[in-house]
């Protein structure tokens, strides 16, 4: 004597091998294979989108290997000249110990640590300070307060 659950879980079984059975006869009459090598290539155009047809070889662009930058951009070296910037303080949090100060002169954004301090300073305050390049950008070094 069958159950009612014993007769859903069989009637589920027939429903999935069937499905499966239509998925496997689709398959096999829509075949792919046996088609020339040129219908089954894939071409990129010069805007990276996925074509079928091959690229102009007049649209071609020739680039120089010595133009090519991998990871990050090269910082010049030798000491760079200790300039004393003015700024101010956009962001800054005490118990993490770290903020950002914008350049008054060209309105970059520069990293700044709690050591690097002189005093403590809060945000929107006039601040000195000169930078220091590390491999990650720019730190403010020897920040004062300007009074």
């Amino acid at each position: 004597m069958e159950t009612f659950s014993k007769k859903e879980k069989e009637k589920l079984r027939q429903k999935k091998r069937k499905d499966k059975q239509e998925k496997k006869d689709d398959r096999k009459a829509n075949a792919q294979k046996g088609q020339p090598l040129e219908l089954m290539l894939a071409y990129v155009d010069e805007n990276g989108n996925i074509v079928s047809t091959p690229p102009d070889p007049r649209k071609k662009k020739q680039i120089n290997e010595e133009d090519i930058q991998l990871g990050a951009a090269r910082q010049p070296d030798g000491p760079a000249e200790e300039v004393i910037r003015q700024g101010v303080v956009t962001f800054f949090n005490a118990s993490k110990g770290y903020g950002f100060i914008k350049d008054l002169q060209s309105q970059d954004s520069v990293f700044v640590h709690i050591n690097a301090l002189t005093e403590p300073i809060n945000e929107q305050d006039k601040v000195t300070f000169t930078t220091t390049m590390t491999p990650k950008g720019a730190n403010a070094v020897d920040v004062k307060k300007v009074v």
